[in-house]
């Protein structure tokens, strides 16, 4: 099954994600700041990252640049899961190849888990909420 890598600062949050895409046989692992969410996608390349905007040490938008910067890190599926409003977030996230853009407040673990196996499975860009 795919790896999934939650990268998100608040730990209650990553681990009620884990446990429901766990549920759905996927492989998961979490980082709890940008650091080392950054590390953890270079490390463990995970098919699927769950990112958070607003963390310490070094934001969302900032890590999806860097990903999206080397080679193996432009096929990575990537949804952003915030809790800003799409009209909120960075202008540049757009042009950094986004899947999905979920409001966390929006959608129950259960739907986000739904959203990840959708994306996962989905072929073809898929539009930002």
């Amino acid at each position: 099954m795919a790896k999934i890598a939650i990268i998100e600062d608040e730990t209650a949050i990553a681990e009620m994600y884990r446990f429901k895409l766990e549920q759905l046989g996927y492989e998961v692992r979490c980082a709890v700041n940008g650091k080392e969410g950054l590390e953890l996608a270079r490390t463990w390349r995970p098919e699927l990252i769950l990112l958070d905007l607003m963390m310490p040490e070094m934001s969302g938008d900032e890590i999806l640049e860097k990903i999206r910067a080397t080679d193996w890190g432009k096929a990575i599926k990537v949804i952003i899961l915030t809790n800003i409003s799409e009209d909120s977030g960075p202008s540049k996230l757009r042009s950094l190849n986004i899947d999905r853009y979920v409001v966390k407040a929006a959608y129950t673990p259960v739907e986000v888990a739904e959203i990840a196996s959708k994306v996962l499975a989905d072929k073809e860009e898929v539009k930002p909420v």
